[in-house]
């Protein structure tokens, strides 16, 4: 289509000639291609979307998959990332600081609620589990550690974007993968706001029937780092009502952020 740009293009245009490194800049293209992409993509399709050639990307490819960034799928010859990203995110000393005192807590609420529960980070427009505590009984629902959704399409995800400064609130909004409608965009962020001033979300699932999702900041600074959130799944049997389960997570979450203040002043 004329006056159509492909992806390598618009890239490049945004990018200020200062801060040029083509080499770089053809790996990051893949593997933020590849993150986007919820199936293999052959080395063919990658040239396609990136609008480069055969040659460019060949070589970078192949590193890519030595270093073990992204994998082959034997089954169609298709590439696609590995958890090597996301295991080098998680050896950061705050994201490991943050996990290793949320653990005790989460333990404690599954405990409480009788279900499962589950912290998340946000990472590139989207809500990424990064932990999570099984329910202690033998009937219930949890959600694996990587599971990620778009921000306005998760509980976890209003709730890390409603608790940010406005600022950061305009550069998650760009990462939206598809942006938002104006329309869809303005009501995304008036449920945020109705989210701070609750101070917990408390939402049926959009995706699994029967669960409400209970979920509330891990503040530090003055803004969220982390979602703290409890797949509620109704049962027949009597059990604690999703209400008094937000008292109970919300409390989880403000005792994570106590640490987590604590843990700071003393670095």
């Amino acid at each position: 289509m004329a006056g159509t740009k492909n992806i390598g293009a618009e890239k490049e245009d945004a990018v200020d000639s200062r801060y040029r490194a083509p080499a770089l800049e053809k790996g990051l293209d893949v593997l933020e291609l590849l993150a986007a992409e919820s199936e293999p993509m052959t080395l063919t399709a990658i040239v396609n979307r990136l609008g480069r050639s055969h040659g460019e990307l060949f070589r970078m490819v192949q590193v890519l998959e030595f270093r073990g960034y992204i994998e082959q799928d034997p089954s169609n010859d298709g590439y696609r990332l590995t958890d090597r990203l996301f295991s080098l995110g998680m050896q950061q000393p705050r994201t490991r600081n943050l996990i290793e005192l949320a653990l005790p807590v989460m333990r404690q609420l599954a405990l409480s609620v009788g279900q499962s529960c589950h912290l998340a980070l946000h990472t590139l427009g989207e809500m990424v589990v990064v932990a999570r505590m099984e329910s202690s009984e033998q009937l219930g629902f949890s959600v694996r550690v990587g599971y990620r959704r778009p921000l306005h399409q998760a509980a976890s995800g209003a709730v890390l974007y409603a608790f940010q400064p406005e600022d950061i609130r305009q550069r998650w909004e760009k990462l939206f993968n598809p942006p938002l409608s104006e329309a869809d965009l303005a009501e995304f962020r008036a449920h945020a706001d109705g989210v701070r001033e609750r101070k917990v979300e408390l939402t049926q699932s959009k995706f699994v029937a029967g669960v409400t999702d209970i979920s509330a900041p891990v503040m530090r600074g003055g803004s969220a780092a982390a979602a703290l959130t409890v797949p509620y799944l109704k049962k027949l049997q009597p059990s604690m009502a999703p209400k008094d389960a937000a008292v109970l997570v919300r409390q989880a979450a403000e005792r994570i952020s106590d640490q987590l203040v604590e843990g700071d002043s003393r670095v």
